[in-house]
């Protein structure tokens, strides 16, 4: 049995937090850095020498050697370059343990090796790093030692943005301004910020790590790339909630403990619907540092896997034929004094402010769906959506009965006068307490649903960041609070006006609600007749983030540039290039040097078997194995082409100079390419005999952890 843990005494205990800054900072020091986080104002650099020691010495005394200015550049991932603290020892020749401010504000990584679109030349090497004192600093121990990672930004040498975290941090400021604006319509003179909070729910997959590294596609591409199904997927719904396994319970209790060390507050966790599937969920926090934590979640899932000997899988379809995984961002607005914008209360149809917040928020959606939909466009992205797992690719709202009909008597009369109520739930069993249900059930089919006090953005991948969903969110809402701001403002009657104008914005912009089963065909119909986008592969988006009004919408909240949009669609295009590009030539290599030779030596086997048979005159025999030999023979002819075929489109597609041309034509030639391939060989795996297929089944990996 493992020594207890005391969560209370281990919180937070990595992190150089609120506690650690008012017990180590000066009093004059500590006031001006928190009016900095918790106020937007702008960061004295004078303070960052005594804040610089400070860290330092925290550090140190935790046994930390090295820090380093830890960044999201457009890579998906997080970056990191180690500095050592020690710096030219003293006459004495005793080394000295410095930590300047200007090395706590700035950092100097190479800009050139890092995705740019454009906006620097190779050959321009420059880039800053920038403190985000608004996330905590945080220390992490590995085979390295101890580190000081410091939260930090990313830019060029021109002040481009080259990172996640600028764009988000705009517009953070960029909702703050205009919700404050929306508050002080309504009398509202006390709160000072309006804050977006997320919460990132986590999905991935745990399987054995050395049945893993018998997987090349796996290794390469982060997916299978073949595999038949087993006999057994996740039809009995015996894995969702299901008993936790030892191992994997051993894995949890030592990620919980690593992540609430760092002041991840993960809290819900729990078998998911596939075999071998799991989720984490925190709980919500400051936009900034929910989109940190949920890259440390990711870090620390495949660091942690490895000590159980396990790897972890946060590819968004693992397995083709069972559930992929997703993160669920359950997004709000909260003011500095706790006031959540997206509360309806106990009636929500007398509830004006709530009314106007999710008019605009309607608003948004509808206008800029296809930006809502850009945001969740990576590859993996695309084997998942739009499957009875995940949610379609039409962007549509889910608000449940009771917002809806507060609607509808709007829409309808003008006025709403109710709103439904959810009654008491009856079990029918006397020891079973009666309680008070909710107003109205859940959608699982809908991309954006509102879920009592949020709404929950539910087609975000689960390997990607959950920053552009937000950075999107964050400004569309921006956008349409300001237009309602702009209006109300300049009304002399602002009841009449602000009843109007929730009116108006309900009836427009209607059509975005849909209640439904978002899998369905019918529904596919229906959002066509009703005007609704449908974007259905990732890179179908991508031109979203070079029409005028997403120039206009960014450009005028200074979220983005024009320049900037336009390095982000270059760069999703060549990335969806480059990882098909791998996932195919990784499937040439397997199919060429694994799968094709192993269907050989079985195939020479059975013709030897035949023969022998043959000669013992047992014609019963004879006619079986002769039709698994031809059987067998014509899937392989069947491979030998679809991998000939593969290869030679895949060579045309990687020849073309234009990203987007190369990007279509990964996804219209060398993906169907890829199909044709795979289909004989998962029929092959069902004919050859277990021992000669060269590597781990599906059963093997996800029943067998």
């Amino acid at each position: 049995m493992s020594d207890v843990i005391n969560v209370s005494e281990i919180f937070g205990k990595n992190v150089f937090n609120d506690a650690a800054m008012r017990e180590r900072l000066p009093k004059s020091v500590y006031k001006k850095l928190k009016q900095t986080i918790e106020d937007g104002e702008e960061l004295d650099p004078s303070i960052a020498d005594v804040v610089a020691h400070a860290m330092k010495d925290w550090a140190i005394e935790r046994g930390a050697t090295h820090y380093s200015h830890w960044f999201q550049p457009l890579t998906g991932v997080t970056a990191e370059k180690h500095d050592a603290f020690i710096s030219v020892p003293d006459s004495n020749g005793r080394v000295i343990m410095e930590f300047s401010g200007k090395e706590l504000i700035k950092g100097e990584p190479d800009a050139s090796s890092f995705p740019s679109g454009g906006l620097r030349s190779t050959f321009e090497a420059r880039g800053y790093t920038t403190w985000d004192c608004t996330s905590p600093a945080f220390l992490r121990e590995d085979t390295l030692g101890v580190t000081l990672y410091i939260p930090t930004a990313f830019c060029s040498y021109r002040g481009e943005a080259l990172d996640k975290k600028t764009p988000l941090l705009r517009s953070m400021q960029a909702i703050n301004e205009q919700s404050l604006r929306i508050l002080r319509l309504f009398g509202n003179t006390t709160s000072k910020r309006v804050i977006p909070y997320v919460g990132p729910e986590q999905e991935y997959f745990l399987i054995d790590k050395e049945k893993y590294l018998q997987r090349k596609d796996l290794i390469y591409a982060g997916r299978t790339l073949f595999g038949a199904m087993p006999p057994k997927g996740q039809e009995m719904d015996d894995h969702y909630f299901g008993s936790i396994r030892p191992r994997i319970g051993a894995f949890m209790k030592e990620l919980n403990e690593t992540l609430w060390r760092l002041g991840v507050s993960a809290k819900t966790q729990h078998n998911e619907v596939a075999p071998a599937q799991h989720e984490l969920a925190p709980t919500y926090g400051q936009v900034n540092v929910a989109v940190d934590h949920n890259q440390m979640v990711m870090e620390t899932m495949k660091r942690v896997a490895g000590h159980h000997g396990l790897t972890c899988l946060l590819h968004e379809k693992p397995f083709a034929g069972i559930n992929g995984s997703g993160k669920h961002n359950n997004w709000s607005l909260t003011s500095d004094d706790g006031i959540n914008l997206m509360n309806p209360g106990e009636t929500p149809h007398e509830n004006i402010q709530f009314l106007l917040v999710l008019a605009c928020i309607m608003k948004a959606v509808d206008t800029h769906a296809d930006l809502l939909r850009e945001s969740t466009a990576i590859p993996g992205n695309d084997q998942r959506l739009g499957a009875a797992e995940a949610p379609p690719a039409i962007i549509s709202i889910f608000l449940g009965e009771q917002l809806e009909d507060v609607i509808d008597q709007l829409c309808s009369t003008g006025e709403a006068a109710h709103s439904k109520q959810g009654g008491v739930l009856k079990t029918g069993v006397a020891t079973l307490a009666d309680f008070t249900k909710d107003a109205t059930d859940r959608n699982r089919t809908s991309p954006f649903a509102f879920t009592g006090n949020k709404f929950e953005f539910r087609m975000v991948g689960s390997s990607d960041s959950v920053s552009s969903p937000n950075v999107v969110l964050n400004t569309i809402v921006a956008e349409a609070f300001k237009e309602a701001a702009d209006e109300l403002e300049q009304s002399d009657d602002f009841d009449s006006a602000v009843h109007d104008l929730i009116k108006r914005l309900f009836v427009k912009h209607r059509r975005i609600i849909f209640s439904g089963n978002g899998y369905s065909e019918e529904w596919v119909k229906e959002a066509e007749r009703r005007g609704l986008p449908n974007l259905k592969a990732g890179i179908d988006s991508v031109e979203a983030l070079r029409t005028e009004k997403a120039v206009r919408l960014f450009e005028g909240f200074g979220v983005y540039t024009r320049a900037e949009l336009e390095s982000r669609a270059e760069i999703e295009y060549e990335a969806y290039a480059k990882t098909v590009n791998i996932e195919a030539r990784t499937m040439i290599d397997i199919a060429g040097k694994q799968i094709i030779p192993a269907v050989v030596k079985y195939t020479t086997q059975l013709a030897s078997s035949l023969t022998a048979v043959r000669q013992a005159c047992q014609e019963a025999d004879v006619s079986t194995q002769k039709e698994i030999l031809t059987e067998t023979s014509s899937l392989l002819a069947q491979m030998k082409q679809a991998l000939t075929n593969l290869q030679e489109i895949t060579t045309r597609a990687a020849a073309i100079a234009d990203n987007k041309e190369r990007a279509f034509s990964y996804l219209r030639e060398v993906v169907p390419a890829m199909q044709e391939l795979r289909a004989p060989a998962d029929k092959l795996e069902m004919l050859v005999d277990k021992e000669l297929w060269p590597f781990p089944s599906y059963g093997d990996l996800i029943f067998e952890v």
